[in-house]
């Protein structure tokens, strides 16, 4: 797949002329690279231009991320949602496994918070973390410290998301995330696969499948759910 001036040019007329639509009615351009890349790709994943305001990147941050995930990082994901839109990489997601239910009653948590702690377990230090769901397992990743490289914290929810949001900004963590109670998988997808698409086209990274790479697309945003 190859790019032009950030959109994927691909076989797909639609996708061409939702972005020819897309820069049409707002402009980015004057965003640096990686905050442009990620603000388009959630705008474009859910045709909602309040993102434009309501994203909270730092330029400084988005590099952390995109050189984490050059560098071989492993990815954690929240919800079996998330996972099912990120093609172009592989993904540690605990949310489903019998593991994690028991872990849920035996230590009287969430599920996505027992995920987050075996997930961790597995992954340790230095991870990228995507969180699409609700606000539990970006509270767990707070509680618990796991020292992630960079995290994509765009879970949605009334109750508490925002609050969630709010406090991984203040943690001073390397993170995207929003304002406001809006987000979701489709959401925290789009903005993962516009970091990953960097890193993959660094010299000498590491990110995404390598030479076992499946033949899918490698950033369909959730296309195909």
């Amino acid at each position: 797949m190859t790019w032009i001036d950030g959109a994927p040019a691909v076989s797909h007329p639609e996708v061409e002329e939702s972005y020819r639509i897309l820069r049409e009615r707002i402009d980015l351009t004057r965003l640096p690279k990686h905050s442009r890349d990620v603000t388009e790709r959630v705008i474009y994943a859910s045709a909602d231009f309040d993102y434009f305001t309501d994203l909270i990147c730092e330029e400084d941050a988005l590099e952390d991320g995109v050189a984490a995930l050059a560098a071989g990082a492993p990815v954690v994901v929240d919800t079996a949602m998330v996972a099912a839109g990120i093609t172009g990489c592989p993904v540690l997601c605990k949310i489903s496994e019998p593991l994690t239910q028991r872990l849920a009653r035996t230590a009287a948590i969430s599920r996505p918070a027992a995920a987050v702690r075996l997930a961790f377990g597995e992954a340790g230090p230095g991870a990228v973390w995507v969180v699409g769901g609700g606000p539990a397992a970006l509270e767990e990743i707070l509680r618990r410290e796991v020292e992630p490289a960079f995290v994509v914290g765009l879970p949605a929810g009334f109750v508490g998301a925002a609050a969630a949001k709010d406090a991984l900004r203040a943690s001073d963590l390397s993170s995207v995330t929003n304002v406001s109670e809006k987000g979701g998988p489709a959401v925290a997808v789009a903005a993962f696969n516009a970091l990953l698409r960097s890193a993959r086209e660094l010299p000498g990274s590491r990110a995404g499948w390598g030479q076992d790479e499946p033949g899918r697309p490698a950033d369909d945003d959730g296309a195909s759910w």
